[in-house]
């Protein structure tokens, strides 16, 4: 028995060896494709950052910052803009800070606050600028662009660039006689970013006094935003 079990180990060895160099390659042939789909859209979704400083006023002394906020939600609500769509980002004061407290008695630092709007098109934008204080709107600029159907929007793309590396496929494996076969795999690459377009305060103001001055109308839509995505594709040849 001693010398009988080493010679079973070594025979089960060698047929496992031999099976394993025996094995087949299911797909001993394959092409490599990219696809690509793209598609330009005017965003439905911008989100806009507003800064807003007290400020002293000539022959009315300082500005609080309650004001400035009380007259900055009112003009929102005036051109139809739901309570829901505005958020507060930053806010700079002395949240309870005693030595802020004592240093702004001192120094009479000037408190702000900054706002996250979400607007629909850019005509709304338009007319809240109209309607904010010169004084104490320090900026006004885009933080992010985005559409209500992006979601949809990337998964048509997808699907279409995935269309596109199959007919890739097709005529490539034409043109050496050879037919494409299954999908044997599908990458799908990481999400791109479409441009975000840039809006300054200062340049909205520009924009509408030209706007004014050529008898033209303010709310010109944004640039479209650029969707683009890629798929790579491996399929077998028949």
């Amino acid at each position: 028995m001693k010398k009988f079990i080493p010679v079973c180990l070594i025979a089960l060895t060698s047929l496992t060896g031999f099976s394993q160099s025996t094995a087949v390659n299911p797909f001993p042939k394959t092409i490599t494709v990219n696809g690509a789909a793209e598609m330009e859209i005017v965003p439905d979704e911008i989100y806009v950052l507003v800064d807003l400083k007290e400020y002293d006023k000539k022959g009315s002394g300082k500005i609080n910052l309650e004001k400035i906020k009380t007259d900055f939600l009112n003009n929102c609500r005036s051109i139809g803009l739901a309570d829901s769509v505005i958020t507060i980002a930053a806010y700079d004061g002395d949240n309870g800070n005693p030595w802020i407290k004592k240093r702004k008695k001192k120094e009479d630092l000037q408190a702000s606050i900054t706002y996250q709007v979400k607007f629909t098109n850019s005509k709304k934008m338009d007319e809240l600028v109209e309607k904010l204080d010169d004084e104490a709107t320090q900026n006004f600029r885009i933080a992010r662009t985005s559409h209500s159907k992006i979601q949809e929007f990337r998964k048509q793309l997808k699907i279409q660039a995935i269309k596109a590396a199959k007919e890739k496929a097709n005529y490539l494996a034409a043109a050496i006689d050879e037919q494409v076969g299954a999908a044997v795999t599908i990458t799908e690459p990481g999400d791109a970013m479409p441009f975000e377009p840039v809006y300054q305060y200062r340049q909205a103001v520009s924009n509408m006094a030209m706007d004014s001055a050529a008898g033209g109308e303010a709310g010109v839509d944004f640039k479209k935003m650029k969707l683009r995505y890629e798929m790579q594709v491996v399929f077998a040849l028949k």
